[in-house]
């Protein structure tokens, strides 16, 4: 097909006569969808803040999320719960956490009930909080080497012997004792701020500052992919591709649509084109059985990438063309003779064109033409897969009808060998196309007026269609 497939006006027609065929094909995506959300029951996620006092670098707080999803973390909320059926690992998967902004670590849990997301996300954060504090060196280990608090109390006690031996000075006010009092107040001061220091640059200081941010919130509604997100998804997913289907069908289609493609297949030269008027039926197989009711039912009877029909030009005009169409083959016979009109059995709007075409041969013989009046014209059809042609008794040849878009070249090759099997000679093809019929009022008017053209009688053989 040509690069018309990808226009919006093809979108167009796929939509508009295919419309039960697609509406089918999403009612069916969207219970595939609703079959999807019965296999993945509904999820409740919630998430719980934990604030980070003092200063923090983004690595750092990158780190501590990371943490906060470990399953270090995760395995003691595990046991803490104690849900039955419910291993720490499982927990891993239902539990994030993520760093936001002004110190923030956000802890996410998703369960199967709003109750459960809420405990799940609350007990993960608590525990955190623990398990930072424990790393942090705030659960003191007995057997523990000096720690900081144990530095705090040497520190008193230093302080305390520096007062006894200011007070064990010589009160008096010589440059010795002075000099003295001096030094230790001196010393006093230095250890006051070292441990001022220590206190700030005390890592349990920041850790121990780290707080849950209040419960979680209960969730109210379902995470995604919520039920009715799925069902919605698997209908618009269903209808895109089915719309993907038709373009791709339509790309890849071999069925020739020109009539000089049409002519080169056949090896015959054409007779040029000929309308008849649009049917609902036209392009509707008159097939049986269950598979024939089953394309009914779902709309798929009938060709969706065959153009619009066009304006009929009137009743004058088609008897014009098929006028003219008789002409050249009273121009190709060397003598009045018969000739065999091939069609294919599925051809509706070809079925009809051939009728017409043999009903006008009969009623405007001509015997003034020189080649003495027009051909008698006999209708066969064939079958497109397996063509069989009666063999050749009193015709002078064979004439194909059929409409363009409908056929494949093997398929009008194997109409073309048929013919020359039987001994028929084709000399011509005829396109039949279809076209939208004018309400009969205006087509009377039209034919009224176009009467003096179909009067011009052998002068309308030269013509071109």
């Amino acid at each position: 097909m040509s690069d018309e497939t990808i226009r919006l006006v093809t979108i167009g027609r796929i939509l508009r006569r295919r419309r039960r065929f697609l509406v089918i094909l999403a009612v069916v995506g969207a219970l595939v969808g609703y079959g999807a959300s019965l296999l993945f029951p509904p999820s409740y996620t919630t998430s719980a803040s934990v604030l980070l006092a003092g200063q923090w670098g983004e690595r750092e707080l990158l780190t501590q999320a990371e943490v906060a999803a470990s399953s270090a973390v995760v395995d003691r909320a595990a046991d803490t719960l104690g849900w039955t059926g419910v291993s720490g690992s499982e927990l891993r998967d239902r539990v994030s956490a993520k760093a936001a902004e002004g110190n923030i670590i956000k802890i996410s849990g998703t369960a199967e009930t709003p109750e459960r997301a809420q405990r799940l996300s609350d007990q993960v954060a608590q525990q955190f909080v623990a398990f930072a504090a424990r790393i942090a060196g705030d659960n003191t280990d007995p057997g523990t080497a000096v720690g900081p608090e144990a530095l705090r109390q040497k520190v008193v006690q230093t302080n305390r012997r520096i007062s006894d031996l200011a007070n064990a000075a010589d009160p008096g006010q010589t440059v010795e004792s002075v000099q003295a009092r001096t030094e230790l107040e001196k010393l006093r001061a230095t250890l006051q701020e070292a441990m001022k220091k220590l206190d700030e640059a005390d890592p349990a200081t920041n850790k121990a500052n780290m707080v849950v941010m209040g419960p979680a919130a209960r969730p109210t509604g379902e995470a995604p992919p919520t039920r009715v997100q799925l069902i919605v998804a698997g209908a618009l997913l269903f209808f895109l591709l089915a719309v993907i289907g038709h373009l791709a069908a339509a790309r890849v289609s071999r069925r020739l649509r020109t009539e000089p493609e049409i002519a080169a297949a056949l090896g015959a030269a054409p007779l040029g084109t000929v309308d008849v008027p649009a049917e609902r039926s036209s392009h509707r197989p008159k097939g049986r059985g269950p598979r024939a009711w089953i394309r009914r039912l779902l709309g798929v009877d009938t060709r969706w990438d065959l153009p619009a029909p066009q304006p009929s030009d009137g009743e004058a005009g088609r008897q014009i063309r098929y006028r003219r169409v008789c002409a050249r083959l009273r121009d190709r016979l060397p003598a009045p003779g018969r000739l065999l009109v091939v069609v294919p059995d599925s051809d509706e709007i070809a079925r009809r064109a051939a009728g017409q075409l043999v009903s006008e041969a009969g009623s405007d013989p001509s015997p003034s033409s020189s080649s003495g009046g027009s051909p008698m014209l006999r209708v066969v059809g064939v079958s497109v897969s397996r063509p069989l042609v009666p063999d050749r008794d009193t015709e002078s040849g064979a004439v194909v009808v059929l409409s363009a878009g409908s056929w494949t070249a093997e398929e009008l090759a194997g109409i073309a060998e048929a013919c020359a099997d039987a001994g028929h000679e084709v000399v011509g093809i005829v396109v039949a196309g279809t076209v939208r019929a004018r309400p009969a009022r205006t087509a009377g008017r039209l034919l009224r007026h176009a009467t003096p053209a179909i009067a011009v009688g052998d002068d309308a053989r030269g013509g071109s269609v």
